[in-house]
């Protein structure tokens, strides 16, 4: 439960974070050599490469046929390759921890050329597997809106540059293109993140486009620009955190032009431990230290974390849950303060740190939550203590920095 050898600090690079596009390249080059068979318009993928994308290929690595291998293979759109040839053989690596079958019947929606709405519980990855389909299906994952209270139809339609309207008046050069509109032209998806953050009015700007496949611009009426088709390719996925607060319904009329696909929480106690691991190390990394945490301690972790989320502890105890999302990615952001904590502040043992930042979780919505973590420790927690585990009976003895 002590921190590991310490690495010595890497360079650190110009950006600490890549878009998927980019961070993933080799395999999207690879991909688009190694399946060539059909592809919706505008594509870079096939839709199977792009489920192999996101899931992985299973632990198989994928060989080139030899007359591509010899040619160098094919592009993967824009982003996916930088004009290097890619690898003869490579194995792609799981990125989305989900059902195959979701992920599947995701891109058969985007196959279609119609919207697509990841809804579920904050934390769940919707926005990690808007940005790989994207990133897969058309090269980028960069056109993309941030929903907020404050999101404008700007954002779904178009703006102006004041300078040149007042300049020249209404004008193809004066438009500014929303990332909406700039995916309608170039044939791309376009991502919107926390769609039922934006005011009901404003969701609605997306129903006409959705449904046409077309925007117009009344200001440039009579000229060649004042109607924009979508080129074919052009599609829209959404998220949305329907549990949150701030959240406006979306209409009818919307939502009966999106097919809703609901991302759960990582069903698999080992598969969630091991995502936590994995991105909590990329964090510490990116913080310049190595990761010094023991598995044991971040299964205990992970372990309190689904207790509290579901409701019911692994033994089938009951457990009253909080009203704060117990969520994957908050687990992975305190196992990565556990990491940063062991490499920078080293003295003391890990899990004594696991009560202070749990109440920092739990305390950001109900105040009624911090009662209801004590119910826990003095339930799942001490009974695993009388059990016999050294680990939890470590934790049942810190109940007191719970209070």
């Amino acid at each position: 439960m002590t921190m590991t050898e310490q690495a010595a600090p890497a360079a650190l690079p110009d950006r600490r974070t890549l878009p998927a596009e980019e961070q993933h390249a080799t395999e999207l080059a690879f991909l688009a050599a190694h399946d060539d068979g059909p592809r919706p318009p505008g594509w870079a993928l096939t839709p199977r490469a792009v489920v192999t994308f996101v899931c992985g290929s299973g632990g198989e690595t994928l060989e080139l046929p030899g007359s591509r291998r010899a040619k160098g293979g094919g592009g993967a759109g824009g982003g996916t390759g930088g004009g290097d040839a890619p690898p003869a053989r490579l194995a792609i690596a799981p990125k989305f921890v989900g059902e195959r079958s979701l992920v599947e019947r995701c891109v058969v929606t985007l196959a279609g050329e119609r919207g697509l709405l990841l809804v579920g519980e904050p934390g769940t990855a919707k926005s990690m597997l808007s940005e790989l389909l994207a990133a897969a299906v058309c090269g980028t994952s960069a056109l993309t809106v941030q929903g907020t209270a404050g999101t404008t139809e700007d954002a779904f339609r178009y703006g102006w540059n004041y300078a040149l309207l007042l300049a020249q008046g209404p004008s193809r050069q004066a438009l500014v293109d929303s990332p909406v509109l700039a995916a309608m032209r170039a044939g791309r998806v376009v991502r919107i993140e926390e769609i039922t953050r934006c005011l009901p009015e404003v969701q609605d700007a997306l129903v006409s486009i959705l449904s046409d496949r077309r925007l117009s611009v009344p200001e440039l009426a009579g000229t060649p620009d004042a109607l924009t088709a979508a080129t074919p390719g052009f599609t829209v996925i959404a998220t949305a955190n329907l549990r949150d607060r701030g959240v406006s319904e979306m209409s009818a009329a919307l939502k009966r032009r999106f097919n809703f696909e609901t991302v759960a929480p990582i069903a698999d106690p080992a598969a969630e431990a091991a995502l936590v691991r994995g991105q909590a190390t990329a964090v510490v990394g990116r913080a310049g230290a190595a990761f010094g945490v023991d598995d044991a301690v971040l299964d205990a972790l992970v372990t309190v974390f689904r207790d509290l989320r579901s409701g019911r502890s692994a033994e089938g105890w009951d457990v009253e849950r909080p009203g704060t999302v117990m969520s994957t990615a908050e687990a992975v952001q305190v196992a990565a303060s556990l990491g940063v904590a062991a490499a920078y502040l080293p003295g003391g043992d890990v899990l004594d740190l696991i009560p202070g930042h749990l109440l920092g979780v739990v305390r950001k919505d109900d105040p009624a939550d911090h009662a209801r973590l004590l119910g826990y420790w003095d339930g799942p927690v001490r009974r695993r203590a009388e059990d016999g585990s050294a680990m939890w009976r470590r934790l049942w003895d810190l109940r007191e920095n719970l209070r």
